[in-house]
């Protein structure tokens, strides 16, 4: 080709490239960071009730960006329609079944916002499907379906994120202080051992303590913009009642595990780090708590889970919410309460000069980009997900049991490990 005509054809298209505007190929990110297109995420949201619109959850931005959303509620999908037409001027891509916006081929991230007993189905399609997941606590409604997903997220190299954070950010409940100082200070062996951890009233535990259920449901309409027979999918087909669904659904074992079910692995988490006991279980759990009805939850008393060395955890409930000065942690040389308060003199200097944890991966974003492990992932969160669950069926039970953390399987009781791995209604499975 002439020169002329090849400057006229090529090079002149190649000078017009190298000036248009930075934002034709991407954004300014955090920091001042610049974001290419193809790096820039998207997510879509499925169930978008309290959780799946909050605030800190209903975002789309520079890093990632949301463009999809699901719901068996109509009503439900309305609402985050105008909230994503306010917030961000734009619309979304609605689904109603929640598989088809998995297999979108324009979500990067499924966040998984519904109630509990959905959780495994959704995070194995997803992770069959490629994504990678955020989801919601607690992990799974069964220990089976933590051990589903665990698997599914290991098979297909995904990244997994749990959405509780106490373990690497935020001020603990009721302490006045991050985990950190307390995970340094069990770590240099201080506090003597074996511990006992006390999760209390004094600690917050009790505020959504009595999530509990109704017996005895008078049947009802249902409502003309929720798809009842979709929302309930794996769980048994009972006849609708409004304290069933929404923000009462986890007062029904079908569905969730009550107050357990809600906060456990808020708090539990936590103290599987403290206590460096991420790739175990407690291996007896004990339960004080009036007999259960079949399908309402009701409330405990207490909840004690034991350790191989005889680490204790400890939830109290119902009697505890005004309990008095209770220690968080003890052991056989120092306690530590509310606020930080120590038997240790000068705790707070000997904290400070003893070293750090090891660091963790606390932004989702990066880790999805550079295919590292979250700081709550699959791991992690399927063991402490399995101690919530644990107290679960001892609290359905109403007795002791005992865990083989090799095997994973109670002990000695088929009722209970009939609760490991539920039947699902219909064609629904993992």
């Amino acid at each position: 080709m002439e020169r002329r005509s090849f400057l006229k054809k090529a090079g002149l298209g190649a000078l017009a490239f190298t000036i248009l505007p930075r934002h034709v190929f991407g954004k300014m990110g955090g920091d001042n960071n610049f974001v290419a297109p193809s790096d820039q995420l998207t997510k879509g949201i499925i169930g978008l009730g309290g959780i799946g619109r909050s605030s800190n959850h209903f975002t789309s931005d520079e890093r990632c960006r949301l463009v999809a959303l699901c719901d068996v509620d109509s009503g439900h999908l309305a609402k985050a329609r105008e909230l994503a037409k306010s917030k961000f001027g734009q619309s979304m891509t609605e689904y109603h079944d929640f598989r088809d916006l998995i297999h979108d081929p324009n979500v990067d991230v499924v966040h998984i916002a519904t109630p509990p007993h959905w959780h495994g189905i959704m995070a194995v399609e997803a992770a069959n499907a490629g994504k990678d997941i955020f989801c919601e606590k607690p992990m799974t409604r069964t220990i089976g379906e933590g051990k589903r997903v665990r698997e599914a997220v290991k098979r297909n190299g995904r990244i997994f994120r749990l959405n509780t954070w106490f373990r690497f950010a935020d001020t603990f409940y009721g302490l006045g202080t991050t985990v950190e100082p307390l995970k340094k200070l069990v770590d240099s062996g201080l506090l003597g051992w074996p511990l006992t951890v006390r999760i209390s009233g004094a600690t917050g535990f009790a505020w959504k303590f009595f999530w509990t259920g109704k017996e005895n449901l008078v049947p009802e309409p249902v409502p003309a913009e929720l798809d009842y027979d979709f929302w309930l999918g794996p769980a048994p087909n009972k006849p609708y009642n409004s304290h069933r669904v929404h923000q009462t659904f986890r007062g029904y074992w079908d569905y969730d595990g009550g107050g357990l079910g809600d906060m456990g692995q808020h708090y539990i988490d936590p103290v599987q780090y403290i206590l460096g006991k991420d790739n175990t279980f407690p291996v007896k759990v004990e339960v004080d708590a009036p007999q259960q009805h079949p399908d309402a939850i009701g409330i405990w008393r207490s909840i004690t889970y034991t350790y191989e060395d005889g680490c204790k955890i400890i939830l109290e409930g119902e009697g505890f919410e005004s309990a008095g000065k209770v220690p968080y942690i003890e052991g056989p040389l120092g306690k530590v309460y509310k606020g930080f308060e120590c038997t240790i003199p000068n705790v707070q200097e000997i904290i400070a000069e003893l070293p750090d944890p090891e660091p963790q991966n606390t932004d989702f974003i990066n880790c999805v980009h550079n295919r590292r492990k979250f700081a709550l992932n699959e791991d992690n969160g399927y063991h402490s997900s399995t101690i919530v669950n644990m107290g679960i069926c001892a609290h359905r039970l109403g007795r002791t049991l005992h865990f083989d953390p090799k095997t994973q399987l109670f002990i000695g009781d088929d009722a209970a490990n009939q609760l490991i791995d539920q039947p699902m209604r219909g064609d629904w499975k993992i």
